[in-house]
Parts: structure tokens; sequence; C-alpha cells
């Protein structure tokens, strides 16, 4: 395909198609992940039930060490960034280690990772408009009426050039960062209980549910692999990629256990918990009001709406991307792997990624249920493990593909970095299975984890999407033998 370099530079062949193209940097590519991260929704929504669903004080520990893992990851994931000059990221360089069959199960892994946790926060975001139009205007609305209009402008944003959705999320993630930063250091002089360490004594990380804690925080964290997506519209990718990546998972793991353990001492150890027993989805506005005063809970308030705006279009344009790069593998329908002629975007993709979402949201407004306690966490908690047990493979894939090529010698970012980084995620996917149906709300009697209907059938979507890709592979194979070749060139090298 021919690169672009603006909007308006002219194919090199009359009828050659037009390929994604930009200029990002390593800063702007982070504000892209880092907003799918959501910084305030984390601490807001996510945090707060972290705290009373998972290991209570405990939680903020889990942030640090999330961060550790996804870390070690990350090495690896970089240096297959160096060597792998395709923007598909996990299932291209899954492909690339252990063969194109695991490569396209990766992909639909990848594909329930994203619109499973697009959609999750939909739901919340459609809750948090309804309230705030209800407290403030005295009008009752559905939730799922905000979160329609909401699927509208992201969808509006997300056909144009990504440069635009670039600095919309810049202005949001300086905004809601900067009122939390804000906070914490209110905090620091005015804690009831004062400071301490206590979110990081080991006898309080293990206490509660460590699984349901541990999904949370892992969450948090969804989206940041994705900068390898934006490669083709990298200003210099082998040196812009990495070194996003690592800024990325740096900056959001110091910023998420700093901003959850001052909530912590806001409220005190004695506290916390009770506080967010009283109502989870509001803490971070009774904090704000609070140490704030008033205006600082209605600025929260409106952040808290476009952090979570700011998280559902980055993911969107993640979600593109992906089907993007897999139609041009020849997976999806040839049609998504159309670029527009002005904007440069995968505006095709971009259509069938709004029109998912509404069905979606229409879906669970259909068998009425709750945005955040169903919507919210039961899909973040299949994402979560999606995630996981994807990462767990590219790590594999990685070790595999540089013992095979031996394109690249350094035993720490090609064999030690990435197997550290497997044992971890191995270990986080289990404690999260064992503890999902608590998330879900299937326990015993005596309050524990019972795995039932809900566990069963959101489990099972993990299961089903990788094994459509497997099927999906022997069926190109033998049917359309030209597209099983195109597939091959795109994820097996």
């Amino acid at each position: 395909m021919t690169k672009l370099d603006s909007p308006g530079a002219p194919a090199s062949a009359a009828g050659a198609p037009r390929a994604l193209a930009g200029s990002l940097g390593a800063t702007a590519i982070v504000f892209m992940v880092v907003a799918a991260a959501s910084p305030l929704t984390v601490i807001g929504g996510a945090a707060p039930l972290g705290i009373l669903l998972g290991n209570g004080v405990g939680f903020p520990a889990l942030y640090a060490v999330s961060a550790v893992i996804l870390l070690l990851f990350s090495v690896g994931l970089a240096a297959m960034s160096r060597h792998i000059p395709r923007p598909g990221a996990f299932f291209t360089y899954v492909g690339y280690g252990l063969g194109r069959s695991t490569g396209l199960a990766a992909a639909w892994i990848a594909m329930l990772t994203y619109t499973t946790i697009q959609v999750s926060v939909y739901g919340y975001i459609g809750y948090i408009l309804s309230y705030t139009v209800q407290t403030y205007a005295g009008v009752s609305l559905p939730w799922w009426l905000f979160a329609l209009l909401v699927v509208g402008l992201v969808g509006i944003l997300g056909y144009r050039h990504i440069d635009l959705s670039s600095k919309v999320l810049a202005v949001l993630l300086i905004a809601e960062v900067g009122v939390v930063a804000v906070l914490v250091a209110v905090v620091l002089f005015r804690a009831p209980e004062g400071l301490s360490l206590a979110p990081f004594d080991p006898a309080q990380v293990a206490s509660g549910s460590p699984g349901v804690g541990l999904m949370f925080a892992i969450a948090a964290f969804i989206g940041f692999e994705a900068t390898a997506i934006f490669r083709d519209e990298a200003r210099d990718p082998d040196r812009t990629i990495p070194r996003a990546t690592y800024m990325a998972v740096i900056g959001i793991g110091i910023f998420y256990t700093v901003a959850s353990w001052g909530l912590v001492m806001a409220w005190g150890s004695s506290g916390i918990v009770d506080a967010a027993a009283a109502d989870p989805g509001s803490l971070i506005l009774r904090t704000m009001a609070t140490y704030l005063g008033a205006a600082g809970e209605i600025i929260t308030n409106v952040l808290l709406i476009t952090s979570m705006f700011a998280c559902v279009l980055s993911f969107h344009n993640v979600l593109t991307r992906y089907q993007h790069s897999m139609a041009a593998a020849g997976v999806l329908p040839e049609r998504l792997s159309g670029v527009h002629h002005h904007h440069l975007s995968p505006h095709v993709s971009s259509l069938v990624q709004t029109g998912t979402s509404v069905v979606l949201i229409a879906a669970f407004a259909l068998f009425q249920l709750d945005p955040v306690l169903q919507v919210f966490t039961w899909f973040a908690g299949v994402a979560t493990l999606a995630i996981a047990i994807l990462m767990a493979l590219t790590s594999v894939a990685v070790i595999v593909y540089f013992a095979r090529t031996r394109t690249d010698r350094r035993l720490w970012n090609t064999i030690l970095a990435p197997a550290l980084g497997f044992v971890g995620l191995v270990l986080s996917a289990a404690l999260i299975v064992a503890y999902f149906p608590i998330m879900v709300g299937d326990v015993d009697a005596d309050g524990a984890p019972a795995f039932g209907g809900v566990s069963w059938f959101l489990l099972a979507l993990v299961l089903v999407f990788p094994a459509a890709g497997y099927v999906q592979a022997r069926w190109i194979r033998a049917r359309r033998p030209l597209a099983y070749a195109k597939l091959t060139d795109a994820i097996a090298g």
C-alpha cells in the first residue's frame, strides 16, 4: 500500500489503495492509550468497586503489582514491534511466533477484549449521564438513551482523521489527571487518620477477595498494549512504539497507585470500605465534595463524564484498526480495509463498530441489565480475563519467535522478561477465574464463589471466540486458498 504523507496526497498509481497515515509521536500515542485506560473512570468507578468487592484497604497495591507484570510483558512486546513491521499487534505477533491459526485465534480474543471493555464503559457513562440529568434537571431518562447518544458522537469522531481524536483525548486527559492530582495534594494535609502505608501491608493486600481486586486493577491498564496498533500512523515506529509502550505502563501504574492510595487516605483505613459500600458509584464525588467543596464535586462530575467519553473514543479507534488489520489479512470482509480518501481513517470499519455498539446496547436495554453492576462489572471482567490470556499467549510467541529467528539475541528482552511476564499473567488469570463468580454475584449462602449460569456463560465467551478463530483459519485454508495466502503474509511472515 502507498503511505500518504498528507490527506490530500495522491496515490502513486491510479486506483492504488490508500493506507493509514499520520505523524503521531510517542506522546500523542500515549495520550491515546492512557485515555483508553480512562484515569478518572478508574479512580472514580473501578477503584471503589475494587475496594468494596476486592481486597479493601489493600487494593491500591494491586495497581503496582499489575504494573510490574505488564512492564515485564512490555519488554517482549517492544522487542517484537521492532522486528514485525505490521500494525496488527497481538494477533500479528502471535501469528509470527505460533502460526497463523493461533494468530487468528488471538485476533478474535482481542476483538472480544476491546468490544466488551468498550461496551462496559458505554453502560457506565449512560448511567452517569442519566444520574446527572436527573440530579440537576429533575428529568428521568433511561441510561441506554444517553449511551446511544455517546455512541453517535464517538462514531463521528472515529470516522474522521485520528489527529482530531488524539487532540480531543489530550485535552480531556490532562483535565482529569489534574483534578485527581489536586485531590491527592489536599488529602496529604487533611487525611482524617493521617498518612500511612497500610494499603501496601501484605496482610491487607491478601485480604478479602484479591482475585476480584486484581481483575479491577488489570482492567485499568487495558489499552496500553494498543500502542502497536498505531504503527502505520506513527512518526518513527521503530522508536516511537516501544517508547510509547513503556511510558504508558509506567505512567498509568504510578498514577493509579498514588491516586487510589490517596482515595483510601481520604477516608482512612478504618472508613474507606464503609464509604465505598454506601454507594461505590458516588464515592469519588463525595470525596471531592469533602475536600474540594461543591465546585470540586461539579467539576469532577463533568470530568468523569468526559473521562468515560475519552475511554470509549480511544477503544473505538483501537477496535476499528483491529478490524481494518484483520480485513487487510483477508479474515474480515475486504470492504473493512477501506481508507477514507480525505480523512485517511478506516471509515468503513468505524461505521461497522458504531453499529455493533448500537446493537449490543439495545440488547442490554431489552434484557433490562443494570448499567453498572451488570453491564460494566460483568463485561469488564470478561475483557480483563481475555486480555490476560491474550498477553500470556503473546509472551510465549515472543520467546518462540526469537528462539527460532535469532534476530534479537538480548536474553532479557526476548526470554527472561517475557517468561516472567507470562508467569505473572497466568497466575493473574487463574485468580480472576477463581473469584469470577463473586464479581457477577454467583455466591453460596456463606458468600463463597459458586459458579452459576451467568459465570459459566461469560467465561465461555473467552473460549468460544478463539475457538472460532481456529475454525475460521481451517475453513479459509480449505475453501479460499488465495485468502489463506494473504493471511499467511499478514500474520505469519
